[in-house]
């Protein structure tokens, strides 16, 4: 695929990624409100509305899309990355490495924690073992640990694909309209405000303690911060890619490596330090954010289709 500098540049479609913010933000606030009724996270029926409310980005897509014909007709699969899958070397390498990078990148941020003294590891698994026995019912025995951590890590690879068709619902949204929406600002706007707006949009779990634990704007402001560093790196897959396909198989392989410092954990850690969205995590991923800058990657980018469906240029950064 060429890399073209001579393709128009547009103006965003402001008003329709407006409408895509407010529609993502108030859908999900209409699907957690039964959890704000009710218990909070331990109400029951939360396993069931966390993951509808992950397809909320891809609802206020779909009526962008349609109502407000954002992109227009004839170019509506290019925008949003779902097709054609070209040049399909790169977006395959890119899938793998999709799948296959965030639990290093996990394991990485648990190491660094452990090195700063943000939590202490501990490969007996005792904390985690007591931790199977309160969800256990009472006289049942638990199962050797050291069992079910292997199985745990080896699982990962393939609940990173199955938890991948949640986080299509979120990636069709965040970086299949979002994200190509806000790219003649220019990557890295694009980039940094598609990542906040995706980690605000978490609000009606957060603030209810998910994650980090807060149930105060402090716990919202940890999960911007988070997921503009991760977010960066989804762009970066879906920029480099032409494909929203990439971002939305690394989002799983997060999802499913996510609580993996649970398992190694020799207490409750900090997830605001500890975790793969808090210091730590940002920190690695700094790091591969360098690298890929030095190396020149966020110039290398294929041609997107903007608003109307015409051919984008990659901007200047």
């Amino acid at each position: 695929m060429t890399f073209s500098t001579n393709a128009p540049r547009t103006r965003p479609a402001w008003g329709a990624i407006l409408a895509f913010v407010v529609l993502s933000c108030a859908i999900a606030w209409l699907v957690a409100l039964p959890l704000w009724l009710g218990d909070g996270l331990a109400e029951p029926i939360s396993g069931v509305l966390l993951p509808v409310m992950m397809f909320t980005p891809a609802v206020a897509a779909l009526i962008v899309t349609f109502a407000m014909r954002v992109p227009a007709r004839g170019g509506r699969a290019r925008f949003l990355g779902l097709w054609p899958l070209r040049p399909a070397r790169r977006v395959v390498w890119l899938m793998v490495l999709a799948w296959l990078a965030p639990p290093v990148l996990v394991a990485l941020s648990i190491l660094l924690s452990a090195a700063l003294g943000w939590v202490q590891l501990d490969f007996t698994f005792a904390a985690f073992a007591a931790e199977i026995e309160k969800a256990l019912p009472p006289g049942t025995p638990a199962p050797p640990v050291v069992a079910i951590v292997v199985a745990q890590l080896a699982s990962i690879p393939l609940a990173a694909l199955f938890n991948s068709i949640f986080a299509f619902g979120e990636e069709l949204g965040w970086r299949g309209w979002l994200v190509p929406a806000l790219r003649p600002l220019g990557t890295w706007p694009a980039l940094l405000i598609s990542g906040a707006v995706w980690g605000f949009w978490h609000s009606p779990i957060i603030l209810l303690g998910y994650n980090f634990g807060r149930t105060d704007i402090t716990g919202v402001l940890l999960m911007i911060g988070g997921c503009v560093a991760w977010g960066i790196l989804l762009g970066w897959l879906r920029l480099r890619s032409a494909s929203v396909w990439p971002a939305v198989i690394a989002h799983g392989s997060l999802n499913a490596a996510g609580g993996m410092i649970v398992i190694f954990a020799a207490a409750k850690p900090d997830l605001a330090l500890a975790g793969p969205l808090g210091a730590a995590g940002c920190i690695v991923i700094a790091l591969v954010i360098v690298v890929l800058l030095i190396t020149g990657q966020f110039r290398q980018q294929p041609e997107l289709a903007d608003a109307p469906g015409r051919l984008l240029s990659p901007p200047r950064s």
